[in-house]
């Protein structure tokens, strides 16, 4: 009888996961340390956590660092080309408290807690993230460019008279 291997669910041979569940915040605010490793090599992303100075950069971080080792240790990937391919929040339970208001009156307070599931993957040697140069809408780059084709409009139209007017 030969045993056959089962791959995982949902991953590819050259990735890695590491999961935290229960983590102390709500998910917005860990979406937004989240969003700042998405796509970053391994790295950069450590580099990037360690001198955040939110608090949920401390958790982010440990997983971070989990999903390093279990790409090293279980799937035998190169720790130098790993990159943030991944960086999933979703929201857990919520703990309900009460707070002793005037005249009798309580308040709810709400402790919501969070999920998050970072997956790395290897890059072949040759293959780079692929990333736009394209100035982000509303920047300054962008409405430079914009305010230069409205003075190009500008200049091309004919001039009104005020006889017409008349």
């Amino acid at each position: 009888m030969t045993k056959t291997l089962k791959k995982q669910k949902g991953r590819a041979d050259n990735e890695a996961v590491a999961k935290a569940r229960y983590i102390k915040g709500s998910e917005r605010k860990l979406n937004l340390v989240a969003q700042l490793i998405r796509g970053k090599t391994a790295a950069q992303a450590l580099i990037d956590l360690e001198f955040a100075q939110r608090r949920m950069a401390r958790e982010v971080k440990k997983v971070l660092e989990a999903a390093i080792a279990n790409a090293e240790n279980n799937h035998s990937l190169d720790v130098d080309r790993l990159v943030v391919s991944e960086a999933i929040v979703g929201k857990t339970m919520v703990m309900g408290r009460f707070h002793a208001r005037g005249r009798g009156r309580s308040a709810a307070i709400e402790k919501p807690f969070s999920n998050l599931t970072i997956k790395v993957a290897e890059k072949a040697a040759g293959e780079e993230m692929k990333k736009s140069r394209k100035a982000p809408k509303g920047s300054k780059a962008e409405g430079a460019a914009e305010g230069k084709e409205k003075t190009a409009k500008a200049k091309k139209a004919p001039a009104k008279t005020a006889d017409k007017a008349e």
